[in-house]
């Protein structure tokens, strides 16, 4: 179990439970350690969240265990383990698999970390998805392993998790295009999961850098700067350049997903005094696999 010591710095006395709050600890961790197990303790001694605490004060927290999610199953299927600390998951995640399962699916990444806990004993931990990626495109997943590790992460800024992706897309950029900024609102469509470009819609930030290219085809990195649902899908697709395999907004080609992988993430560890963590990774198999063929094949 994670005991967490925060020491007290601040002008005047402060309740227990606002001190926790604003140190990252959300209401449902504060709740759990007060009711499921856990204990608040000031200097050593166990005190309630009206308790007043002042500079200069230790703090130790020690959570509650997280109510069970019944339904979720744990799965003996791989997981792709790349960075693993006391409080948070980094994974490479396979095309195809969801990162949070559908009542009706027991295979998704959450599924698969939960089985991982139980092979390992880890009773005292609950997985909790940070970053997210759709289920046809692959790579790094940031998981947390309780609820403290999904308070902290959440507070820390959209602008400081650095995400980015390798894409393989149609057609080929001019040299005066082979990288930039691509800021376009997006917005849903009707009631259905596909997006569309819509001045009304949220605010959309993709920079994109072509890495190489062979006729008809285009690799590119590209980084986001907000979040936004098939963001990359949409972006490509709206500059003239869909991506291979995506049967929502590209064209009709020969690769069975859209050929995408989140190959590089950063972000301030929120345990570590907001030290950066970076993790990399290559890219899926599939997607070598149909680049270095096509390349090939360009050279013959």
């Amino acid at each position: 179990m994670t005991i967490f010591k925060v020491m007290v710095a601040t002008d005047k006395p402060i309740s227990l439970g606002s001190f926790l709050e604003k140190s990252g600890f959300s209401k449902q961790a504060i709740n759990n350690a007060k009711n499921l197990g856990g204990w608040l303790l000031v200097n050593h001694k166990k005190r309630y969240t009206n308790y007043l605490v002042r500079s200069g004060d230790e703090v130790i927290f020690i959570p509650g265990k997280e109510p069970a999610n019944l339904w979720l199953k744990p799965s003996n299927k791989p997981l792709n383990i790349i960075k693993e600390t006391e409080n948070y998951l980094v994974i490479n995640k396979p095309a195809s698999l969801l990162s949070i399962p559908s009542r009706y699916d027991d295979n998704a990444i959450v599924n698969r970390v939960l089985g991982y806990f139980a092979r390992n004993k880890l009773t005292e931990v609950k997985p909790h998805i940070i970053t997210r990626l759709d289920r046809d495109t692959s790579g790094l997943v940031l998981v947390g392993k309780n609820a403290i590790a999904h308070g902290r992460f959440s507070k820390i800024s959209k602008a400081d998790f650095v995400k980015k992706y390798h894409a393989i897309v149609h057609g080929n950029f001019s040299q005066n295009k082979l990288e930039g900024m691509i800021d376009l609102p997006i917005g849903r469509m009707n009631k259905s999961i596909k997006r569309t470009i819509d001045v009304k819609g949220k605010e959309a930030v993709t920079a994109y850098r072509v890495i190489d290219q062979i006729p008809d085809m285009s690799l590119v990195e590209l980084r986001l700067y907000t979040g936004r649902t098939h963001q990359i899908r949409l972006h490509m697709q709206a500059i003239g350049h869909p991506l291979y395999g995506d049967q929502l907004y590209g064209i009709k080609d020969e690769f069975k997903r859209q050929a995408l992988n989140c190959f590089y993430l950063a972000f301030p560890d929120p345990f570590a005094k907001n030290e950066l963590v970076k993790v990399e990774v290559a890219d899926a198999a599939d997607m070598q696999k149909l680049w270095q063929e096509r390349k090939f094949l360009s050279l013959t």
